[in-house]
């Protein structure tokens, strides 16, 4: 069964300027039972994550900072949402639904985050939306308590996975792939161990055939028992943080190749959803439903 974290946390106060782009986790579950692709059954709320995991990947005096909200007021200013406690409970529910669903795709094959893909949260501070770093803490779960050896993480956001390629700089248990817009945010980039910058505009055919060369290339290469897929929309062509020209039905054609592929390889398989910023809401709501919808087709 197809087992997908959602979450009740979704409805913190936030000033009208932060809603639009958290509209859509509220949406998608809607449309996915609407049109029977999910039911009530697929879908189950997170429980509380435990300090310990969360500090496996981040810095305590980071961490301790963020839960009794001391951050300094530059440190906030990076995050881009006011700073609350609804805030914090969001974003750790995102994380232990993160963790749930790994240990799901180990049952399942393949789960998902209605959520999560917090790529810009490094070891020691927030950035751009990500407080904490759900792959990667995922990651670092699953490794420490013997789940798995080797985990690739796939990065298919248009922006740098930075916060995901610091964190696991010295682990080589853990390999950090991002295929990115080359002149898009970050403007600094971190080192992953492979990375990839599309030119601005980049539409369907060099985008596939880039991704479908090189992930299976990747993968024979590292033979990871496990694989973490962020599978961002903000490739499409209309999303006004984007800066590529890919279509819906190629970013579908992207997904569907990467679940595919580790369906047909058997490595189990996390999702989380990441970027998408359409101005048009019901595409960004049709681009990520397309990858629940591909999943329950590929492997259920």
């Amino acid at each position: 069964m197809l087992k997908i974290a959602n979450h009740s946390l979704y409805n913190h106060p936030l000033k009208e300027n932060h809603r639009f782009p958290m509209i859509k986790y509220e949406l998608i579950p809607e449309q996915l039972l609407i049109e029977n692709t999910c039911n009530e059954n697929n879908f189950f709320n997170p429980g509380d994550v435990e300090d310990d995991v969360i500090l496996m990947t981040h810095e305590s005096n980071y961490y301790n900072k963020l839960i009794s909200q001391k951050l300094e007021k530059k440190e906030i200013r990076a995050i881009g949402f006011p700073m609350s406690q609804e805030l914090i409970n969001r974003e750790k529910k995102i994380v232990q639904g993160t963790v749930e669903c790994a240990l799901n795709s180990i049952k399942y094959g393949i789960s998902m985050n209605i959520a999560g893909g917090t790529h810009h949260a490094f070891t020691n501070r927030a950035e751009a939306f990500c407080i904490l770093n759900d792959q990667a803490i995922g990651a670092n779960f699953l490794i420490q308590n013997n789940y798995c050896e080797k985990i690739l993480i796939l990065d298919l956001d248009v922006h740098q996975g930075n916060g995901t390629a610091e964190i696991f700089t010295e682990n080589k248990n853990v390999f950090t792939v991002s295929f990115h817009g080359e002149k898009n945010y970050p403007f600094r980039k971190e080192t992953s161990d492979f990375d990839y910058g599309f030119r601005d505009g980049t539409s369907d055919k060099e985008y596939l055939d880039k991704i479908k060369y090189e992930v299976p290339r990747l993968i024979e290469n590292f033979e990871p028992d496990f694989l973490f897929y962020l599978s961002g929309v903000d490739i499409i062509e209309n999303d006004k943080l984007g800066r590529l020209s890919v279509s819906i039905k190629g970013c579908k054609e992207r997904d569907r190749f990467v679940l595919n592929y580790c369906k047909t390889n058997k490595i189990p398989i996390q999702v989380s959803m990441g970027g998408g910023y359409s101005p048009i809401l019901k595409d960004i709501v049709e681009a990520h439903s397309n990858t629940f919808r591909l999943a329950q087709e590929i492997y259920f």
